[in-house]
């Protein structure tokens, strides 16, 4: 059996090997690197993929998250809601930009932003809502937009583990995550379901003055070369990996099936573990598992880690410690009692491994090992 990968990088890209390669070599022989028409034609088809009016590409996710936040005429001090329980970037952007970080505890059961609690954070300080899609899964968008409307304000989606799901909105229509709210933003971090070969990030909106707005801060704040309108940024996807990026986007969907086939597995496996909450499925969001999370129960996390190393199977633990006990936000005054289910998600969830080229025999040691620990730990 092959050597068990958290991520396989490797095996993805040898099944598509002549088509990168190739992709690749266009790009040098053209010797256009910067803002070529493989960043524009991507963008294109990264529109029609996510029917969204405009996708405007940058140089990584936190980028994407910056650029948004830049174009709302935010000031210092207005307040931006978002999750405790995510990867820092997120609430980084909002400390570097001056603004205040309010940090809001998770649903137990889908990790995402707990709505009941948003709607008793919001002050008349508060300009908007960052739902994370963590994990593969949105959040409940239904919900957010009508606090959103009531409040009037906007709403940014960090879509990074999440492109390519679908959302309910209302019963009605289904739109894809990142294309609900305001602005989506979503990283092409190699890892990610669609990832490049290094950094890249992109940003989508419906709106045409917001689009306009993006664009130009992402570009030095230029509409006219030369001419800066605005305080902007140095943030673009490079030519390379846009070529990368339109090879890989034609097999998204496969990759994402690829994922949930490998879930499904791992749900039958584990539904009737007593150890295991096995990852919830939302009736309104599809879930495309950038990550396959396992809540443990009255067992020994780091020993079962241990465990599963001696096995080689690899885990991780996404994440450690939330936001508001970070060292970098040790200035901003949060209250232990207001992040009971992030805390204890901390102690508890755990990783395995996910991704597309997951085999069938890889996945039944997986699940053996698995369930052998939980029964000698």
């Amino acid at each position: 059996m092959e050597e068990i990968k958290m991520v396989d990088l490797k095996g993805q890209y040898d099944k598509i090997k002549p088509e990168v390669d190739n992709a690749i070599q266009n790009v040098i022989d053209t010797s256009s690197f910067i803002k070529g028409s493989q960043v524009h034609e991507f963008q294109k088809e990264l529109e029609r993929f996510l029917s969204v009016k405009h996708v405007i590409a940058c140089g990584n996710g936190t980028d994407a998250l910056q650029i948004a936040l830049m174009s709302l005429n935010l000031k210092p001090g207005d307040e931006i809601i978002t999750s405790d329980f995510t990867f820092i970037a997120t609430a980084e952007v909002i400390a570097l930009l001056g603004l205040k970080p309010v940090l809001i505890d998770v649903d137990p059961n889908t990790f995402n932003l707990d709505v009941n609690k948003v709607e008793k954070a919001i002050t008349d300080k508060t300009k908007a809502i960052i739902p994370v899609h963590l994990f593969g899964q949105c959040a409940d968008m239904n919900s957010l937009i009508k606090l959103a409307e009531k409040y009037n304000l906007y709403i940014i989606e960090d879509a990074a583990q999440a492109l390519g799901a679908d959302y309910k909105v209302n019963q009605t229509s289904t739109k894809k995550a990142g294309t609900i709210g305001n602005i989506g933003c979503t990283s092409f971090f190699p890892s990610k379901n669609l990832g490049c070969f290094g950094d890249g990030g992109a940003i989508f909106t419906n709106d045409d003055d917001l689009y306009e707005k993006i664009s130009a801060i992402a570009n030095h704040g230029m509409r006219k070369k030369y001419y800066h309108e605005l305080i902007g940024v140095n943030s673009r996807l490079d030519n390379i990996q846009a070529a990368i990026l339109r090879v890989k986007l034609k097999h998204l969907q496969q990759y994402n099936f690829a994922r949930q086939k490998a879930a499904d597995f791992y749900d039958n496996a584990f539904i009737n573990n007593p150890k295991f909450q096995i990852p919830f499925r939302s009736r309104y969001s599809s879930h495309i598992f950038h990550q396959y999370t396992l809540m443990t129960k009255n067992i020994d996390r780091d020993k079962l880690q241990e465990h599963f190393k001696s096995k080689g199977i690899p885990s991780m633990v996404y994440y450690p410690v939330p936001i508001h006990k970070q060292e970098a936000f040790k200035d901003f005054i949060f209250s232990h009692d207001d992040f009971l289910v992030t805390e204890n998600l901390c102690k508890k969830v755990i990783s395995l491994p996910m991704h597309t080229e997951l085999s069938e025999k890889q996945l039944n040691y997986i699940v053996d090992n698995v369930n052998e620990a939980t029964c000698i730990l």
